[in-house]
C-alpha cells in the first residue's frame, strides 16, 4: 500500500485570461508550459510560479494542447484554429509557418520520444503525423475513429495510443501508421490516454467518471475500473516509476491512485473551482501540476510516499 503526504506548493493565478486546457513540465522539470482559451501559450518557472517572458501569440483560437521536445528547446501547440505551431523555447518566437491539414479543431498532440515526429488528433476524426522540425506531413492521414480524437500519447517504442469521442482507445504503429489489434471499447468517450513507463499498459480516462487500465498485448482490461471521481475524467498520467497515476476531472479535483490496486491514495486534492483539464507528474515524481478552466495552474508537492 502507498501512503502520500501531499501539499499545495504554489499557485500561478495571474497570467491566463481564460481557462487553461493543457499544462506540461519541461523534460528537466524546471519549467511549465501551458495553453489556454485566451489563445496564448505561456512559460513558467516550475519552482517559483513566475511567468517567464511574454505570452506566445499567433493562434487564432483556443490552444488545446502543448508539448515540449525531449531536449527542451521547442514547444509544439495545437488549436481550435485547425493548426499546429512550433515555437523556440528560449526566444519565445514561432518557428516557420503554421502546420495545416486538419479540417476541424486540432484537439490533441504528442511528440515522439526521439523528438523527430509529432502526432495530432482532431475533431475531424483523423490523426496526422508531422516532422517535428519542419511541420511537413508524413505519410497518409490516419483514419479509423468515427468520432473526434480527444487524446494521443506516445510510447518509448513509438506506438501511439488515441482516445476518442467514439468510445474507443486505439493503439497504432507509427512506422506503418496502422492500427494494432482491436480497439479497446468503453461505455463512454475516452478524454485522455497515457502509456505506462514499461509500455505494457495503457490507461484511459472516461466521460463516465471512470479510469480504465488495459494490457497492451492482449487488449484486455486489467482489474476493475478506478472509481472515485464524481464527473468526467479529463486527464490521466503515470508517474515515471509506473506505480502511481494522477487524474484530473470535471469534478474539480485531482486524485492520485495506486496502479497495482486501483485504489485512490489519500484524499482528493482540492483547490480548483472549475474543471481540472490537465495533470502531469514532474519527471522526478516529486510534484504534480494541474490546470483548470478556473484560469489557474497549481503545483502539488508530493513530500513522501511509503510502500
Amino acid at each position: 500500500m502507498i501512503t502520500l503526504a501531499v501539499r499545495q506548493d504554489n499557485i500561478i493565478s495571474s497570467g491566463h485570461d481564460l481557462g487553461v486546457w493543457s499544462v506540461i513540465f519541461s523534460p528537466d522539470g524546471t519549467r511549465l508550459v501551458s495553453g489556454s482559451s485566451d489563445r496564448t501559450i505561456r512559460i513558467w518557472d516550475a519552482h517559483t510560479g513566475v511567468q517567464m517572458g511574454n505570452p506566445l501569440t499567433g493562434h487564432g483560437d483556443s490552444v488545446s494542447s502543448v508539448t515540449v521536445s525531449a531536449d527542451g528547446k521547442h514547444i509544439v501547440s495545437c488549436s481550435a484554429d485547425k493548426t499546429l505551431r512550433l515555437w523556440d523555447m528560449e526566444t519565445q518566437t514561432q518557428v516557420g509557418d503554421p502546420w495545416t491539414g486538419h479540417t476541424d479543431n486540432v484537439t490533441c498532440l504528442a511528440m515522439s520520444p526521439d523528438g523527430k515526429h509529432v502526432v495530432s488528433g482532431s475533431k475531424d476524426k483523423t490523426m496526422r503525423l508531422w516532422d517535428a522540425l519542419t511541420g511537413a506531413k508524413i505519410g497518409d492521414t490516419w483514419t479509423g475513429h468515427v468520432g473526434s480524437v480527444l487524446s494521443v500519447a506516445y510510447s518509448k517504442d513509438l506506438r501511439v495510443a488515441s482516445g476518442s469521442f467514439d468510445g474507443t482507445t486505439r493503439i497504432w504503429d507509427e512506422a506503418t501508421q496502422t492500427q494494432l489489434g482491436v480497439s479497446l471499447g468503453h461505455k463512454d468517450s475516452a478524454f485522455s490516454v497515457s502509456f505506462s513507463p514499461n509500455e505494457n499498459q495503457v490507461v484511459s480516462g472516461l466521460r463516465d467518471n471512470t479510469i480504465h487500465l488495459y494490457d497492451i498485448e492482449s487488449h484486455l482490461p486489467i482489474g476493475k475500473p478506478f472509481l472515485g471521481h464524481k464527473d468526467s475524467v479529463r486527464s490521466v498520467c503515470f508517474a515515471s516509476d509506473g506505480r502511481l497515476l494522477v487524474s484530473g476531472s470535471n469534478d474539480k479535483t485531482v486524485r492520485i491512485w495506486d496502479v497495482e490496486t486501483g485504489i485512490q491514495v489519500g484524499d482528493p486534492l482540492q483547490g480548483h473551482n472549475d474543471w481540472v483539464t490537465s495533470v502531469m507528474f514532474s519527471p522526478d515524481g516529486t510534484k504534480v501540476v494541474s490546470a483548470s478552466l478556473d484560469k489557474t495552474i497549481r503545483v502539488w508537492d508530493i513530500t513522501e510516499y511509503i510502500t
